[in-house]
């Protein structure tokens, strides 16, 4: 059995986190028909807490997503959960497939999906992840500041990512793992900075009555550690953004890891705009819903003007047949 086919809405918006939610409102407080349609898996949903929004610091992931869910309906728009997996161009916009076969139309297109994080292949980081190994400081800095900071190398940044977690603590130790040697200036900085280098490959976490106690090396030794900063991959293989043919390929073949926009968040995709992580994978909860907001007011004044432009045609339709 077929499914119902539903109305035609304004504007669909991929992805119900602070960026989706946030435009989502925008546009019904524009009187716009939205549909939000959401897969329920929320990059920070690990996290304990949202921290850096103003008058939401330390609220729950969950928490701040279900007072959002519930502004949009009562603002009149429709959220349902699915994953939007393709999207077809037409006359009238878009008709996005969800995985469950349902086939939703509407004339613009927001994709604020954001992207999985690829983590280190270590025992005990995906376990750990979003509590007491981290990515970012300015999320995070102030619960783990004053403790014992591991920065595990997986990338050319760690190094001043070591420096940079060096303002929250001044028990820092940068874990080479498999980077590349610091070269003079850095150890020179680090050193400076009182950061401690240890060399070889981490093996594991070491954990202790539901905490990180320390970081294991391949050698057997233990490295004391409360809090350990991670640089994870961020991951868009989106087969939605590949059907819109909006996903470039990096030098080695692997996809993009962020859609380009413009200063609105409008994609190369006529009709098509993006805001979040998808976009920008640094931006934190708060510039996530700004950028949703900026593409919403984007997204209806170009409905804005193509209402305008339909108006026109039909207002010399009219005149010509009378």
């Amino acid at each position: 059995m077929g499914h119902e086919r539903n109305p035609t809405y304004d504007v669909l918006i991929v992805g119900g986190g602070a960026a989706g939610l946030s435009a989502a409102l925008m546009l019904c407080r524009s009187l716009r028909s939205v549909l939000v349609v959401d897969a329920g898996a929320p990059r920070n949903g690990r996290s304990v807490g949202v921290h850096g929004f103003l008058s939401r610091d330390g609220m729950a992931p969950a928490d701040l997503l279900a007072a959002g869910r519930e502004e949009v309906r009562a603002h009149g728009g429709d959220i349902t959960t699915g994953k939007a997996i393709s999207a077809s161009t037409g006359p009238g916009g878009f008709t996005v497939l969800l995985q469950d076969g349902r086939k939703m139309d509407s004339r613009r297109l927001l994709i604020a999906s954001g992207f999985e994080d690829e983590l280190p292949e270590v025992p005990g980081i995906e376990e750990r992840w979003g509590r007491d190994v981290v990515h970012c400081p300015y999320c995070h800095g102030w619960e783990i500041r004053h403790q014992a900071i591991g920065v595990l190398a997986t990338e050319p940044t760690a190094v001043q990512e070591a420096l940079l977690l060096r303002q929250w603590s001044d028990n820092v130790t940068l874990f080479q793992h498999v980077m590349h040697t610091p070269t003079a200036e850095e150890r020179e900085q680090l050193r400076a900075r009182a950061v401690t280098i240890v060399e070889g490959e981490v093996q594991s976490l070491q954990i202790a009555e539901d905490a990180l106690t320390g970081v294991v090396l391949a050698s057997g030794k233990v490295v004391p550690c409360a809090a350990l900063h991670v640089t994870p991959r961020p991951r868009t293989r989106s087969t939605l953004i590949q059907s819109l043919g909006l996903q470039d390929a990096t030098p080695d073949g692997a996809p993009a890891q962020h859609l380009k926009v413009d200063e609105d968040g409008q994609t190369a995709a006529s009709g098509v705009w993006a805001a979040g992580n998808v976009t920008d994978p640094s931006a934190q909860v708060a510039t996530a819903a700004a950028a949703g907001i900026k593409a919403a007011s984007a997204i209806n004044a170009d409905l804005v003007a193509e209402d305008i432009s339909q108006a026109v045609a039909a207002a010399k339709q009219y005149g010509m047949s009378q």
